[in-house]
């Protein structure tokens, strides 16, 4: 059941923190240390930042043990909710100029979050990319509540920097 109920978040943060190719294999050895764990639950907090929390730590063994950092993938249908100074993003599904510029930014914005500094860049992606809570980030990510806001709000100005000077 919990398999089922978080598999989509699980693959989502794995994707996005930097598995690329291999997030079937992180989030399954975070379902395998999860349920070894179960034991050490506190039953009264919440399950989906315990568990992603896991799949954070597991995501970044992987990328450690690669030894680079891996690109940035997108599920299909992961919306992109952050707004970065450039407007809202033309797209009228009959309007083929419209997608192609929200398109183009979509990649822009991408290329820009995969270049930030990787604390920042975690930051960014469960803030608004997975769309947690900044108390669900700090658990997720081990930090402690202010590390979020000041990374994330960081991560931000780099990213308007960045995105406004290529739309300039």
């Amino acid at each position: 059941m919990l398999v089922a109920r978080y598999s989509t978040i699980a693959h989502r943060t794995a994707a996005m923190l930097g598995a690329g190719d291999e997030a079937e294999d992180v989030v399954q050895e975070a379902f395998v240390k999860a349920y070894r764990h179960l034991g050490s639950f506190r039953r009264q907090a919440p399950f989906r930042p315990w568990l992603l929390r896991i799949v954070a730590n597991e995501t970044h063994n992987l990328t450690r043990a690669r030894g680079r950092r891996a690109e940035l993938a997108l599920r299909a249908g992961t919306e992109l909710t952050l707004r970065t100074g450039g407007g809202p993003e033309p797209a009228a599904p009959d309007d083929p100029e419209g997608a192609a510029i929200a398109g183009d930014r979509r990649a822009r914005l991408l290329r820009a979050v995969n270049a930030l500094p990787d604390r920042e860049r975690r930051a960014v992606v469960c803030r608004y990319f997975l769309q947690l809570s900044e108390a669900e980030t700090a658990e997720v990510l081990g930090w402690p509540i202010g590390s979020v806001k000041s990374r994330t709000s960081r991560g931000i100005a780099r990213l308007r920097e960045e995105v406004g000077r290529d739309l300039a």
